[in-house]
């Protein structure tokens, strides 16, 4: 098994790209492991000193390490770790951890948030899950859209900028109602 690596504008964040299925859908994002008590893979993750983050996409995990930890010793052992875990056909999540998912997101938006979580959808989340992170929207009100920035976005030093240059202005260009982006801390 061969994992690639690639380098995320977050210096406190790899993403690594095993070459197969992650996740068989959505997004996930473990803090602590005690957050990944149905995520067989993050355990493990979490298990390596200096890990304090996993976020796990379609066909990525994104591993962000605490400051006092180098990459040049982290590093190998995620990657490690990942072939050991594939290669054993563990599942990454374990069912359980769909089991709580609710309704169909969005159902009762109005008009303007339905566009834009539609833009957010279809043009920034691409763009940002490349970046091996993740946005979600969470509201609109009085002009201003709310969102999470998640994985290597969550405490990127880029992320105001792709915020406020990127998506707010992509935003105010195809939503006239929009004046402001703010992101929303602690999801």
């Amino acid at each position: 098994m061969f994992i690639q690596t690639e380098a995320t504008p977050n210096p406190a964040t790899i993403k690594f790209l095993p070459g197969q299925s992650v996740l068989e859908r959505g997004v996930a994002e473990f803090k602590d492991v005690g957050e990944a008590v149905h995520a067989p893979l993050a355990k493990r993750l979490f298990a390596l000193q200096g890990v304090e983050g996993v976020f796990l996409g379609a066909d990525f995990v994104s591993v962000s390490k605490a400051e006092d930890t180098d990459w040049s010793m982290l590093k190998p052992m995620v990657l490690g770790a990942l072939m050991e875990h594939f290669s054993t056909g563990q599942p990454v999540v374990l069912g359980a951890y769909y089991a709580g998912e609710g309704g169909s997101v969005g159902q009762d938006d109005d008009e303007i948030s339905a566009q834009i979580r539609e833009l957010i959808e279809t043009r920034v989340r691409p763009m940002v899950a490349m970046d091996g992170g993740d946005i979600e929207f969470e509201r609109f009100e009085d002009g201003v859209v709310y969102l999470y920035m998640r994985g290597a976005c969550a405490g990127c030093p880029s992320s105001t900028a792709t915020l406020k240059i990127g998506i707010e202005n992509m935003l105010k260009h195809f939503v006239p109602e929009v004046s402001e982006v703010r992101p929303v801390q602690d999801f």
